[in-house]
């Protein structure tokens, strides 16, 4: 029998960030809290989310309600980073970036956690920005993935082409 495998990777899905981005927008025109804040989102570059407030406490604000739209789209925190608000003439601004991809020192803690507490006849091996994981036992694969998503890790993880 042929061996089993999946991917582990670190993606960041762009479409539904790009929703969430646009949802906030949305709820940033409407609500009265911001209203004559001057309050905006918009993308910086490819992966780069930057808000514009007249006040820190309503960037800061506008912060949190994006993070809240990620979450309801499913993308998880710990691939988007946001910085400390900074004032900028009269408007202050929080510069975010989204992280796309496992580094080798991510893959190499990863191997690590299944090398030690994981099922013995499972291999990894690292290849570019994902870490691909095989075995003879599918039921060896399925502990991998539930030992991953406990893991207290600082990036997140999704688990692809599971064949």
């Amino acid at each position: 029998m042929a061996d089993s495998s999946f991917d582990i990777v670190s993606k960041v899905d762009h479409q539904e960030a790009d929703n969430a981005l646009n949802q906030t927008a949305k709820e940033l025109a409407q609500r009265f809290d911001f209203k004559n804040t001057d309050t905006t989102i918009e993308w910086k570059g490819d992966m780069g989310v930057e808000i514009t407030s007249g006040t820190e406490e309503r960037a800061k604000a506008a912060l949190d309600v994006f993070r809240e739209k990620l979450i309801k789209r499913g993308l998880s925190l710990k691939c988007f980073e946001a910085q400390d608000p900074r004032s900028s003439g009269k408007e202050y601004k929080i510069s975010g970036t989204f992280k796309d991809g496992i580094s080798q020192e991510q893959a190499k803690k990863i191997g690590k956690l299944i090398r030690d507490e994981g099922p013995k006849n499972v291999k990894t091996q690292v290849m570019g920005e994902e870490l691909r994981v095989t075995s003879k036992s599918r039921d060896d694969l399925q502990e991998v993935q539930r030992l991953v998503k406990e893991a207290d890790l600082d990036f997140a993880t999704q688990f692809v082409n599971y064949r």
